[in-house]
């Protein structure tokens, strides 16, 4: 089946936006994305394919999830997705496998369509210290996991957690945290406004301004100046 899936990948290859993707996920020297491969598969396209595939075993999920191919490893997790979604037996296996793995989730990307729906979803009803121990990690990408697995509690209307893993990654110095930090504060203000101004009210003169501006995208014109210039 994995030999008959890397077929179909390869099928659906497309140079021109491969190049394309290069550059938006800023794979050169020196960049967040430096060293990843892509062959320019759109997002539906490796969604079809890890449907097709559903069925994949742990053992060649793991493959696919080890290439140095961005495309192959992002079905990898789409299908473990669809797993954890469909079959309640391997949530537990689906979560730990994850978490094992999380060396190869590494682009923003990877994590924000994956980490909600597993590990979010996994500790909505369980204690969450994991995510704590992952926002202090020295890896970028288990740092962002523990801050968009909060997501899903959010969906939920649980924002404790999130206000928590955004406490611990105010200071973080790289943009693409600065960038989840604020996107998951907008999103609690999207159902609950009096929150997430509590939160700002106490960290907007000291967070970093990428989260800020994040956090407050759809606020008011004369409300985002005020918070801008920190005369809340």
């Amino acid at each position: 089946m994995l030999k008959k899936l890397k077929i179909d990948i390869k099928k659906s290859a497309n140079p021109k936006k491969a190049s394309f993707l290069q550059r938006f996920f800023k794979t050169s020297e020196g960049e967040y994305g430096f060293g990843d491969v892509f062959i320019g598969l759109t997002v539906p396209k490796s969604r079809e394919i890890a449907i097709k595939y559903k069925d994949l075993d742990f053992n060649d999920i793991l493959t696919l999830l080890k290439s140095p191919v961005h495309e192959e490893r992002l079905i990898a997790l789409l299908i473990l997705v669809h797993q954890y979604e469909k079959e309640e037996m391997l949530q537990r296996r689906i979560y730990e496998f994850y978490l094992k793995n999380t060396k190869y989730i590494n682009n923003w990307d990877l994590v924000d369509l994956s980490s909600d729906k597993i590990v979010g979803a996994y500790l909505i009803d369980k204690p969450k210290d994991i995510l704590v121990k992952l926002s202090k990690s020295n890896n970028l990408w288990e740092r962002r996991i523990a801050m968009i697995a909060t997501y899903n509690f959010i969906k939920n209307k649980m924002f404790d957690e999130t206000l928590l893993i955004a406490e611990n990654l105010i200071a973080d110095e790289n943009d693409l945290i600065q960038k989840a930090v604020g996107w998951m504060l907008r999103e609690v203000g999207n159902r609950d406004l009096k929150k997430e101004e509590q939160f700002l009210k106490k960290y907007y003169k000291t967070m970093g301004r990428t989260a800020l501006r994040y956090a407050i995208e759809k606020f008011p014109q004369n409300l985002r100046q005020k918070y801008l210039a920190g005369k809340i």
